[in-house]
């Protein structure tokens, strides 16, 4: 499986295609540069379903095409050059098939190479993907990992026009980005409502393979609601249409023109489309956008409860005669789930007027229900249908030290201290996972950028920060704060790490990639 940057051109997207190949799931946070909340994106949206007969797709696209193409834009990113510590390259880098697919830079340090205290040199890197005009005023949507860490980043449309672009905002939680040009009157898309899209329906797919220039390929919708990469939400489109690295951010459009999907990732063999490609639901992309663009930041619903599919088998044990639901394995205490009266061994039928078809389906409703907000719900406890209402409160998932994390930001912007450092709550599943007593309390180490100076004082994954500056720390919300506009780019952590407590001086005076 691809996440579909030009790996021939950027040693930086394949090493995060790599990843994710190796890691299976990640768990990542929505980040977002500190800029002056935007007003609403004015998006053009066509909730009709589309048409089953009489389509314009009749013997030519060219209709469509005409239409799409100049709303579907390259994205061209740069990456300055730095220094990696060899230590933090994954051991498969020296795999022989992915030195032949990433070329042999990727295959550990070369001679002359190796910079100082066991630092590999990484040059400047460029990379290409693609992007959605989404507004006339120069709102694009496009993919987290094609803007991921971007220094510059440079959009091209179709009339030949270069324009710089900044991140407005970032959820790599769904592998989404919204990003800005200085323009007007740009030739917006039209969005559809992507829930009303079915398998079969006719679809292109629109965006700049391998840097080849603007590509249309044509297909069909081939499955709904897939999860395939361990992104934390994900309910993906699957299409047919050729996608090939490039493609990414670029639009899924129905047989009208109108958006239905942003393509984001194939399942590949050879690394080409091998006719599975997924695009992110126009739906789900449009919800993160204007988040993004009106707060800086996406926020989602929390129910408080750990859920999983009902199986045959759990079934028979539960006594159940359902065959659909999320089944609740453990309710959090004083979450909004417990103080509606749900129970472990519950099954949740319908959220929201919406029959639940498995667990994920479930997290998707929740997480897309503004927080405060009373939703009713069924549940089958012991043979009986219940009916409550849950209050659902705003989760706090991870969040990112690193306000510039997508890029493109003025070199003389302050952004705070701690950069590249991801942190999350001490939740029950993190504390049991990192085997973290309880006595312990702070911020949970869940990222550490390899090329920051966090990594180089030693800090890692599974680390609790417990002190900032000789401030206790109880949240992530805590962590981060403390480290915005702060005195001094020293900073002094406390750190609990494999059974004990240490102190730790992160030094940020000297920028990470300085040799």
């Amino acid at each position: 499986m691809q996440f579909l940057i030009n790996s021939q051109t950027r040693r930086r997207a394949a090493a995060y295609a790599a990843g994710l190949i190796a890691a299976g799931s990640l768990v990542w946070a929505a980040t977002a540069l500190e800029t002056k909340p935007a007003t609403q994106i004015p998006v053009k949206i066509d909730d009709k379903p589309v048409a089953t007969a009489g389509s314009l797709l009749g013997p030519s696209y060219a209709p469509i095409v005409k239409r799409v193409a100049p709303s579907v834009v390259k994205v061209l990113v740069t990456e300055r050059a730095k220094n990696i510590p060899v230590a933090d390259l994954p051991p498969f880098f020296n795999n022989p098939a992915f030195r032949e697919f990433f070329g042999d830079q990727f295959g550990g340090p070369q001679p002359g190479r190796q910079g100082r205290r066991g630092m590999m040199q990484q040059p400047p890197q460029e990379g290409l993907g693609s992007g959605v005009i989404v507004s006339a005023d120069g709102y694009i949507l496009t993919n987290n990992h094609v803007v991921r860490g971007a220094d510059t980043i440079k959009v091209t449309l179709t009339d030949g026009r270069e324009l710089a672009a900044k991140v407005v905002g970032t959820d790599p939680q769904t592998d989404l980005a919204v990003v800005k040009v200085d323009a007007k009157n740009l030739p917006a898309i039209t969005f559809a409502d992507s829930d009303r899209v079915e398998v079969g329906d006719r679809v292109l797919a629109v965006g700049n393979p391998f840097g080849i220039g603007q590509t249309v390929t044509s297909g069909m919708v081939s499955g709904l609601g897939r999860a395939t990469f361990g992104l934390d939400y994900e309910d993906f489109i699957q299409t047919d249409a050729a996608i090939n690295p490039g493609n990414s951010g670029g639009a899924l459009v129905d047989a009208e023109g109108r958006l239905v999907g942003v393509n984001t990732a194939i399942l590949s063999r050879s690394g080409g489309s091998q006719g599975i490609g997924f695009a992110i639901p126009a739906n789900l992309a449009r919800n993160v956008m204007e988040q993004l663009a009106s707060t800086g930041k996406v926020v989602r619903g929390y129910l408080g409860v750990s859920i999983q599919n009902l199986t045959p088998v759990l079934a028979e044990q539960f006594k159940l005669q359902a065959n659909k639901g999320a089944l609740v394995a453990e309710v959090v205490p004083d979450g909004p789930a417990a103080k509606a009266g749900l129970q472990d061994g519950d099954l949740i039928t319908e959220f929201n007027g919406k029959t639940v078809v498995d667990a994920r389906n479930l997290k998707l409703t929740v997480a897309s229900i503004a927080p405060g907000q009373k939703v009713p719900a069924q549940i089958l406890r012991d043979g009986k249908m219940i009916a409550v209402d849950i209050r659902i409160a705003e989760r706090t998932g991870e969040r990112s030290f690193a306000r510039n994390e997508g890029g493109a930001v003025a070199p003389d912007e302050d952004n705070g201290t701690l950069n590249g450092v991801g942190v999350g709550d001490l939740d029950p599943q993190a504390r049991r996972e990192f085997d973290v007593p309880a006595r312990v309390r702070g911020a949970l180490v869940t990222n550490v950028d390899p090329a920051s100076a966090a990594a180089a004082a030693g800090l890692q994954p599974g680390d609790v920060i417990q002190e900032i500056n000789q401030h206790p720390v109880r949240s992530a919300d805590d962590a981060v704060k403390l480290t915005e506009k702060t005195e001094s780019k020293k900073t002094l952590l406390r750190v609990w790490s494999q059974g004990g407590s240490r102190f730790v001086v992160v030094d940020e005076t000297t920028p990470a990639d300085a040799s």
